[in-house]
């Protein structure tokens, strides 16, 4: 019926309609008519929608408005993998490669391999090669290693007339090899060589990049040598560092000589990466004399060979040596950058000798002017780098009594480790203070202010320092409007960070997921699902691909709102989008699952979990151990804690005091205690919540002098009982009507430090007013009074009645009295 409503309604004379063709489908299939195949509506609607419109309309607005068409979403699913090939095949170029990327993300559509390869095509014909790249890495992350020589056929078979088919063979090794895919790339090399299509040496790079630990580069080379096309530089380079990564110190020697041989000009990345080997292989002499080569053929190091030089000096421990080359740097115009002090700094802190910079380097104060300025920069960055700002703060004062003044390096590096510290209002001088000395601070200063800002609640400021980088034409990064749009959502008002979110995506300041991610999050953390759902539509209306995250906050909310069916089909959507749930998926499921007591749900989800490939973790195990024991499974959560043990994994106090509180609950008092000691044993240190579980359960079953002899063993071990211990152990004193040592407790607990409140007295009145212990709460309710703690309506409502239950007729008129000075009135 639907079906012949969309006929009657939708369908336009598409039989009159000529298709456009292209150079790369065969002349066969350009010349076969919409009447030639079988006929299937939406097939037909689809193909009309395209390739009959006026000539104004654009790709992008044909497939905007196909993308809003009601019946689109129920129609394309019924299509089969022939009817979607008809319909790409029967597109322009543009038209085919927008509607792919819109089954394939919008509506999780799995493609065949036959419309996977003429969108290939299509890609190489557009002159998109990046796009192609990003196309058939998809490809071949869903086809796994071994899809070679399938793929190989159907391009032997169906794509050989096809103009751009040399192109995606060319790209298809190059994807192989940067995938690791080896053994597949060195396939498609082979059925190439044998339809005489040339490799270009882009792919024989990756191929020799990936193989440059194995004796197969050596073939390679060979290949590329006899047969072309001509190794680059950067061949050349990849082949010298395979021989330094392989130990093959006299042939990387003997490789360099005879490249020098054959080109006009040395090369500076053949000398870098000899240098950067045999300093990697600890031969830190052999790379000097490189690099001292380098200068005999004319090849003027830069700050790279600078830089790996002076590494391979601080780790081998020759630290005054590396300075001198700092130093030597700076000489040739090539000053210190960050990475230098860093490497420097790194190398001090390695030998443990960070204090010891100043005395290795005092040796040069004497022929070199500037070895302060080094020395200094070296240290703050060194300390800066452990956490231990305090002291770049006071090397910094020392810089400037003496007249030294610091340089850009030294300010990032303070102003990073202020801001990562939050010392956001020293960081703030810190900038002011470069700003002073005529250093302007760079995108990376304004970005870590802007989110110390933002995650201390400080979003004016925040916003004040944006604008101050838009003045000085910083054009902030997506970090910057992130760490905004979070400390909107947080500290201000949603519709604040919405109007901000709005202009952002508004004005193509910002089009990237995790702002979308920041903005669902909160709604759904409001239990607005219905602006977070729009937000997602708009984000897939937009092209953007949605992340793991997105999908977690959705999956998340479901979960804590008990819709556990929606969450379901949250994780089902997840895989339509090709990604792959991650263990924080699963284990919130999961544990939505324990809440309700569907543990055969749980298991189910563990089982396709470990199918994926994915180890459950100790917050897996745990959740796993509490729906088990909400089920009075006890045995079997001990026999998963003994299997999350085997695992070698690390448990803490929460999986044991989930299990501690199930044995106690079912009174089970000698295995819970075994678990305690268990957990001493492992050197996993009860806490707080561990005895005051025990404790609290003993009280409840009435085992008080268990509860008072395990109270009095922890105090006797100088561990610090938590409140809740003693509330507790006090109230069981009362109900059982044992003042004294509720009184004994009491005071104790005064004197351990902890603020005594109206809420810890009414507890202890009340339970002594039930068992008519009125002379008892008349005590406690006096030491109330003295203690400055006034009362609430409630307790002398309690106090009163017992008074007057117990014909206490003095002391309940002197609580009258007390209540009307409190302002309870006469009432």
């Amino acid at each position: 019926m639907f079906r012949l409503a969309i006929r009657r309604r939708l369908l336009v004379p598409l039989f009159f309609t000529k298709l456009p063709a292209f150079s790369s489908i065969s002349a066969a299939a350009a010349a076969v008519t919409v009447t030639d195949f079988p006929q299937n509506d939406t097939v037909s609607q689809i193909i009309a929608h395209f390739n009959s419109p006026p000539l104004r309309y654009s790709n992008k607005f044909l497939l905007s408005s196909l993308r809003n068409k009601s019946w689109l979403k129920n129609e394309v699913p019924k299509l089969g993998t022939c009817e979607i090939e008809i319909i790409i095949e029967k597109l322009s170029p543009e038209n085919a490669i927008g509607f792919f990327f819109l089954l394939q993300n919008e509506l999780g559509v799995k493609h065949s391999r036959y419309s996977q390869f003429i969108i290939a095509h299509l890609l190489a014909e557009k002159k998109r090669p990046r796009a192609l790249v990003c196309h058939l890495q998809m490809v071949l992350k869903e086809e796994g290693s071994g899809s070679a020589s399938s793929f190989c056929e159907l391009l032997l078979k169906r794509f050989r007339d096809w103009n751009s088919n040399h192109m995606v063979w060319d790209m298809l090794a190059f994807v192989y090899s940067k995938s690791n895919m080896v053994h597949d790339a060195l396939l498609v090399l082979c059925k190439m060589k044998d339809l005489c299509i040339q490799p270009s040496i882009r792919s024989y790079n990756s191929l020799l990049h990936s193989l440059r630990d194995t004796d197969i580069m050596w073939d390679i080379y060979s290949k590329l040598e006899a047969d072309g096309p001509r190794p680059t530089d950067y061949t050349n380079s990849i082949f010298l560092d395979g021989l330094c990564r392989q130990s093959l110190i006299v042939e990387a020697v003997a490789f360099l000589r005879e490249i020098e041989e054959k080109e006009a000009e040395p090369c500076i990345v053949w000398f870098n990466t000899l240098i950067s080997g045999f300093c990697k292989l600890g031969f830190v002499d052999i790379a000097k004399s490189f690099f001292c080569k380098m200068f005999k053929y004319g090849a003027s190091p830069d700050t790279y060979s600078y830089n790996i030089l002076i590494h391979g000096l601080c780790v081998s421990g020759s630290l005054e040596e590396a300075l001198n080359f700092s130093i030597d740097m700076e000489k040739h115009g090539l000053g210190p950058d960050e990475v230098t002090y860093n490497i420097l700094a790194k190398g001090f802190h390695l030998l443990g000798m960070m204090d010891g910079a100043w005395k290795v380097s005092e040796k040069l104060l004497h022929t070199e002017s500037n070895q302060d300025l080094l020395t200094y920069t070296i240290l703050i960055c060194g300390h800066c780098q452990t956490g231990n700002v305090e002291e770049g703060l006071r090397l910094r004062e020392e810089m400037i009594t003496k007249g030294l003044k610091l340089n850009c390096v030294s300010y990032r590096a303070l102003h990073s480790s202020l801001c990562k510290s939050g010392h956001i209002n020293e960081a703030l001088s810190l900038l002011s203070e470069a700003n002073d000395v005529g250093l302007k601070p760079d995108l990376y200063m304004y970005s870590m202010m802007i989110h110390g800002l933002c995650k201390l609640g400080e979003v004016k400021k925040a916003i004040h320092l944006y604008k101050e980088m838009c003045v000085k034409r910083i054009i902030p990064n997506s970090y910057s409007h992130n760490s905004i749009l979070l400390g909107l959502c947080e500290k201000k008002s949603i519709s604040e960070a919405r109007s901000y979110f709005n202009a952002l995506t508004n004005s193509d300041l910002m089009q990237d997921v995790v702002s979308y991610n920041i903005m669902i999050d909160r709604y759904i953390k409001l239990d607005n699902m219905r602006e977070a759902v729009g937000l997602y539509e708009s984000l897939l209306l937009k092209g953007i691909a949605p992340t793991i995250v997105t999908f977690n906050s959705f999956i998340n909310g479901f979960c804590k709102a008990g819709k556990l069916a929606d969450a379901r089909r949250w994780l089902d959507d997840m895989k339509m989008h090709n990604l792959v749930p991650s263990i924080v998926t699963y284990t919130t499921i999961m544990n939505a699952y324990c809440e309700v007591g569907n543990l055969e749900a749980t298991f189910m989800l563990l089982e396709e979990m470990e199918r994926n490939g994915m180890e459950p973790n100790q917050v897996t195990y745990t959740v796993l151990i509490k729906g088990l024991c909400k089920q009075g499974k006890l045995e079997e959560s001990v026999e998963v804690l003994r299997h999350m043990l085997s695992k070698g994994l690390a448990t803490d106090q929460a999986t044991y005091n989930t299990l501690i509180q199930c044995f106690c609950k079912a009174r089970d008092y000698n295995r819970a205690f075994l678990l305690h000691d268990e957990m001493v044993r492992l050197n996993i240190q009860p806490n707080s919540v561990t005895y005051n579980i025990l404790i609290n359960w003993l009280c409840i079953y009435g085992n008080l002098s268990v509860a008072a002899k395990l109270f009095s063993s922890i105090q006797g071990q100088n561990f610090r009982l938590s409140k809740v211990a003693y509330t507790t152990l006090i109230k069981a004193y009362c109900a059982y009507g044992d003042v004294q040592n509720a009184m004994i407790l009491f005071h104790q607990m005064g004197e351990s430090g902890f603020e005594i409140s109206l809420k810890d007295y009414s507890a202890v009145i009340n339970r002594l007013c039930r068992r008519s212990l009125l002379n008892d709460a008349m005590y406690f309710f006096r030491n109330m009074l003295v203690d400055g703690t006034a009362p609430d309506l409630e307790i002398c409502l309690v106090m009163h009645r017992s008074l007057h239950k117990a014909g206490y007729f003095r002391p309940k008129l002197q609580l009258y009295v007390l209540m009307i000075k409190c302002g309870f009135g006469p009432g």
